[in-house]
């Protein structure tokens, strides 16, 4: 498949600060030193850098990293992607993610991009926003962010259970596949129709049955705004931001990306520029069979 270009809508910085971040560790930054936004103001004197885990240290495997860039507060930022085809199943993923900041570019016309650090891609996702938005950002393990919850089963005993209990059909991928169950209950409800359906497995046929209890965390609800996009990508806001999730697919991360930093998979973040403006770039190569 050739490459293709994607937009992938628009992101806001109104503190001047854009972090590209992994989603799945955006909510650790307090446990490992100084606030996410915090941090990124530091890497501001020096025009933007390379965040991770406690300070003193060198980045490490399974911990809090991002990428620190100034970029307009008055004004969104588009984003956009370019694709290439995973090893995986061929479908499209991301090879370039460039988001305009905003900002007239300062070093001269013909300088070499300016290298921020680098980063593993997440098998959790990424995240793209505002600094200070992202302090506040409910991850994974958090709580409900409007008291509701989705209530998704699948397995051996779908079928079943869908003719005994109901449920609708719950694309989370573009094809139009998913899980059957239930969307935006109250927090209670979801968690006793999801026992209600693990008691029918315990008295019943037993092990064959998954239920899974999403809370409408922040990390939740954009793996959700991206549900139906070729790159599981979606905006929602946070602390009145609008912020980028990006979904990885399984598979393709496995082949991909499989041991992230602690294999030496990781991929260069710069400032380029771009028709008089300051871009930053993530550069991921598309799968090589031969390295």
């Amino acid at each position: 498949m050739a490459e293709t270009d994607v937009d992938l809508g628009a992101v806001t910085a109104p503190s001047g600060m854009l972090v590209l971040g992994m989603a799945g560790w955006i909510d650790h930054w307090p446990q490992v030193g100084r606030p996410l936004s915090e941090r990124a103001r530091t890497a501001m004197a020096t025009g933007g850098g390379h965040l991770y885990g406690p300070e003193d240290g060198e980045p490490s495997t399974w911990t809090c990293e991002a990428i620190a860039v100034a970029a307009a507060a008055d004004r969104p930022l588009q984003v956009r992607a370019r694709t290439s085809a995973s090893p995986f199943d061929e479908e499209p993923t991301i090879a370039v993610l460039e988001v305009g900041l905003g900002l007239p570019w300062s070093g001269p016309d013909d300088s070499e991009p300016v290298r921020l650090g680098d980063l593993p891609v997440d098998r959790c996702g990424m995240v793209l926003g505002d600094a200070r938005a992202l302090d506040d950002f409910i991850g994974l393990d958090g709580r409900s962010t409007d008291g509701l919850a989705d209530v998704t089963y699948w397995g051996k005993y779908e079928d079943t259970v869908h003719a005994r209990f109901g449920g609708d059909h719950i694309p989370q991928h573009f094809s139009g596949h998913g899980p059957r169950g239930w969307l935006d209950l109250p927090l209670a409800e979801a968690e006793a129709v999801a026992e209600r359906l693990r008691t029918w497995v315990r008295e019943g046929p037993g092990n064959g049955l998954m239920v899974s209890v999403d809370a409408h965390t922040d990390f939740h609800r954009f793996n959700r705004a991206g549900w139906s996009h070729p790159l599981l990508a979606g905006v929602i806001d946070v602390g009145g931001c609008s912020v980028l999730g990006l979904g990885w697919d399984p598979g393709d991360h496995s082949m991909r990306h499989h041991g992230e930093r602690a294999y030496g998979q990781v991929y260069p973040a710069t400032v380029e520029a771009r028709a008089g403006e300051a871009v930053l770039r993530w550069t991921i190569p598309p799968y090589d069979p031969d390295l």
